[in-house]
């Protein structure tokens, strides 16, 4: 859920010349002095602690990656052992009253009545022809009180949204009540990886091995009170953990004292949801794309289907319905310079364009390239043959399944 492209790391590497990185890849702002100043993480100083290569991402100072590690070592370390990822830029929200679940699917197709108290889910913001505004994971904690977190670089959007919409509510004598935090109250980690829970474990109250795949818990972790939901951006088991600006650096650092873990900057976030099927909000999903063309189709339950009381629901039930005329696919080159976004994908046979490459990287764990992108209906099929244009020259491609690797999520089954 949350935002970063490879590009931006191998440009990186030829202007590292100054005490923060100019890049200047999707989501990347370029640094200037007369620009606005980036704001600082509370994990800002362990960030300078441990060498990290600072970008500003989404008016945010953060790294890209640290001096330790290369992207793919790190995307590497994740996958085997377990990673940390300062994700503090994330708006984080809450939201209490009487009326705040009628009031949050009023503007988003999940099905809040029916989850459990203490269960999130991934959803999105709808407009009212069925785009997506942002995408989210929001948190039941019970009738009366929801936690959410939504992506930085749409976080003044995503305020605006929020703002209007509960204040409408408010004007029908609804009781809703939304409180953002402010990246100088609240900090936010990301801890991935098979070895995330060990490592957590030794230092939190909380039994993980109760908590599966989008839950979440209020306790103690490494003596401060924190919020720790099981999810993650990898596509690896692992939490995200809600903290106390203050105390941001006193958890991670003793998350630290593992040998099982290390830090992970912005590349292998990228790389990693990438492997992981996972969309990145401004290339692979946007206020054009409605959930069945970015075959999110799932996000949208039975019980809201019929509902159909939710943002654009007549567009999109028409869609799951009939079909639609582009979808979202995973595409798979095994030699070769990897297809970046905006790379046109043709017919194989005709050459003929068929659609566009949204994002794409080197996959350091399986190898060769992967990519995401649009295609015409006809060509979704697993196995098609397509071409992909790169540099002015056309490279065969595959439609391929995603996730690309594996999920490893838990559910305690």
């Amino acid at each position: 859920m949350c935002s970063k492209s490879l590009n931006g790391v191998f440009l990186a590497k030829k202007i590292f010349n100054s005490k923060y990185i100019t890049l200047t890849a999707f989501n990347f702002r370029p640094y200037s002095a007369s620009a606005k100043q980036p704001l600082q993480t509370p994990l800002y100083d362990l960030h300078q602690k441990y060498g990290g290569k600072l970008v500003d991402f989404a008016g945010f100072l953060l790294p890209v990656q640290y001096s330790d590690l290369s992207v793919s070592a790190s995307h590497l370390f994740t996958r085997k052992s377990a990673s940390i990822f300062d994700v503090s830029h994330m708006l984080q929200t809450n939201v209490r009253g009487k009326d705040c679940i009628a009031w949050f699917e009023s503007i988003c197709p999940v099905d809040l009545k029916g989850m459990a108290d203490g269960s999130s889910s991934l959803t999105v913001f709808l407009n009212d022809k069925g785009g997506i505004i942002d995408d989210l994971i929001v948190t039941k904690i019970n009738n009366e009180s929801l936690y959410i977190v939504s992506n930085a670089g749409r976080l003044e959007v995503d305020k605006q949204h929020m703002r209007e919409t509960s204040e409408s509510f408010k004007q029908q004598g609804k009781d809703v009540n939304i409180n953002f935090w402010d990246v100088s109250q609240r900090a936010l980690i990301a801890v991935q990886g098979p070895k995330s829970i060990f490592a957590l474990q030794s230092l939190t109250d909380i039994p993980l091995k109760d908590l599966t795949f989008m839950t979440s818990r209020i306790g103690s972790v490494a003596g401060v009170e924190c919020r720790v939901t099981r999810c993650g951006y990898t596509g690896e088991d692992g939490v995200e953990i809600s903290i106390p600006a203050d105390k941001a650096f006193t958890v991670t650092e003793a998350l630290l004292q593992s040998e099982d873990v290390k830090l992970a900057g912005l590349g292998a976030r990228d790389s990693l949801r990438l492997e992981a099927g996972l969309c990145l909000y401004g290339n692979d999903i946007d206020e054009s794309v409605t959930p069945v063309e970015a075959n999110l189709t799932w996000l949208i339950p039975k019980p809201r289907r019929k509902e159909a009381n939710f943002p654009g629901a007549d567009i999109i039930l028409r869609q799951i319905k009939d079909g639609v005329s582009k979808r979202r696919v995973g595409i798979r080159m095994e030699t070769g310079a990897p297809a970046r976004k905006d790379a046109i994908l043709k017919n194989a046979e005709s050459l003929e364009v068929v659609g566009k490459v949204t994002s794409g990287c080197p996959s350091p764990y399986l190898g060769g390239n992967v990519a995401m992108g649009y295609v015409s209906e006809t060509f979704k099929k697993i196995g098609t043959k397509l071409l992909v244009n790169i540099r002015g020259k056309d490279v065969p491609c595959v439609v391929a399944k995603m996730p690309f690797v594996p999920s490893n999520y838990y559910t305690k089954k």
